[in-house]
C-alpha cells in the first residue's frame, strides 16, 4: 500500500484516471452482473421498492451498468459519475437513459426528488470525512420513504493505484467497516433495514475484497 499523493485534489485526480481509462473499464464491468448473483438479488429487491416512488439515480455509475439492469427491472434510472469519459461509455452503451455529469458532495437535484439511489463502490473515492456529506446529500435528494442501496469494500485503510490495466492511474479507494457506514447513515437520518458483508467472488470476476452492503430509508 503506498502513501496518497497529496499535492494534487482527490476528486480531479479521480476524475482525470477514470478519463484515462473509461473505454477500457467499460470493456471489463460492463457485464460483471452476470457473475454477481449476490449483487443482482439486491439490486432486484432495490427496484421493486423504488418503482412506485419516482425516479433513481445510479451515483457513480461508470458505464451505467446498474442503470441499465435497474431500468430493465422497471425503475426509471439515470445516472451520474464524476468523469466525462465514464460518461461517454455510458450514453453509448444505454441509449435511451439519461447520464449528467455531478459530484456526490454536491448532488445535481432538488431535494426530495428521488425515489431511490444506487451508489456501487462510488464512495470510495471520498476520503473518509467526506462520507457523513455524501450521505446527508443523498438523504436530501431522497423522498421521504425513498431508499439508498450502498456497495462497499470493507476494511480500514486507503490503497493507492498509480497503474491500472496497463495505464498510468492516480486515485484512491477508500475501505470501510460496515459498522462505521451504518453509523453514518443512522445519522444521515436514514432508517438500516439491511447491512451484510459477503466474501469475494472469483478472481475472475472481481477484485478480491469482501464487500459490504447496506440498504437504508430515507425517513
Amino acid at each position: 500500500m503506498n502513501s496518497p499523493p497529496p499535492e494534487r485534489d482527490r476528486r480531479e485526480r479521480t476524475r482525470v484516471s477514470y478519463d484515462t481509462v473509461a473505454e477500457e473499464y467499460a470493456a471489463r464491468i460492463y457485464g460483471e452482473l452476470t457473475g454477481k448473483p449476490f449483487d443482482r438479488e439486491w439490486l432486484d429487491d432495490f427496484a421493486q421498492r423504488t418503482r412506485p416512488l419516482g425516479p433513481v439515480c445510479d451515483v457513480g455509475c461508470g458505464p451505467g451498468q446498474i442503470a441499465r439492469y435497474l431500468q430493465e427491472r422497471g425503475a426509471r434510472s439515470l445516472g451520474l459519475d464524476l468523469s466525462f469519459g465514464n460518461l461517454k461509455q455510458a450514453r453509448r452503451l444505454n441509449s435511451g437513459l439519461e447520464f449528467v455529469q455531478g459530484d456526490m458532495l454536491a448532488l445535481p437535484f432538488a431535494g426530495e426528488t428521488l425515489g431511490g439511489i444506487a451508489a456501487f463502490y462510488s464512495i470510495i473515492h471520498l476520503d473518509r470525512d467526506q462520507v457523513p456529506v455524501a450521505l446527508r446529500e443523498m438523504a436530501r435528494v431522497l423522498r421521504p420513504g425513498g431508499w439508498l442501496l450502498l456497495a462497499f469494500h470493507l476494511g480500514t485503510g486507503t490503497l493507492h493505484e498509480n497503474e491500472l490495466w496497463g495505464y498510468a492511474v492516480d486515485f484512491d479507494a477508500t475501505m470501510f467497516t460496515l459498522a462505521e457506514l451504518v453509523q453514518h447513515a443512522k445519522k444521515a437520518g436514514l432508517a438500516v433495514e439491511r447491512a451484510v458483508e459477503r466474501d469475494p467472488y472469483a478472481p475472475e470476476v472481481e477484485y478480491q475484497s469482501r464487500r459490504g452492503y447496506i440498504l437504508g430509508r430515507r425517513t
